[in-house]
């Protein structure tokens, strides 16, 4: 974990990204002493995204089949999206 006080980030704007970039890590920016703001790069940034959002599906799946939805074999998938693909 990365922590530096947030007057850093006025002085030094350059290299805080740097570091962020270089690391893939979030900078957690403290103020007075205590936690205030956390900064990271956008690629890094999206990345985390894309893994909340996949993990969010798997998650939305699970409760769906824990509620009785139907689920497929992936020979069943795989079927429906011949069809899908075939226009049957």
């Amino acid at each position: 974990m990365i922590i530096k006080a947030s007057a850093e980030i006025r002085t030094n704007y350059n290299g805080v990204i740097d570091e962020c970039r270089q690391t893939g890590e979030p900078v957690y920016l403290t103020k007075n002493g205590q936690g205030d703001a956390v900064v990271m790069d956008i690629d890094s940034f999206e990345k985390r995204e894309q893994v909340f959002r996949a993990q969010q599906m798997v998650l939305e799946a699970y409760v769906d089949k824990l509620a009785g939805a139907k689920s497929y074999s992936s020979d069943e998938v795989r079927s429906m999206m011949d069809k899908v693909i075939d226009g049957r």
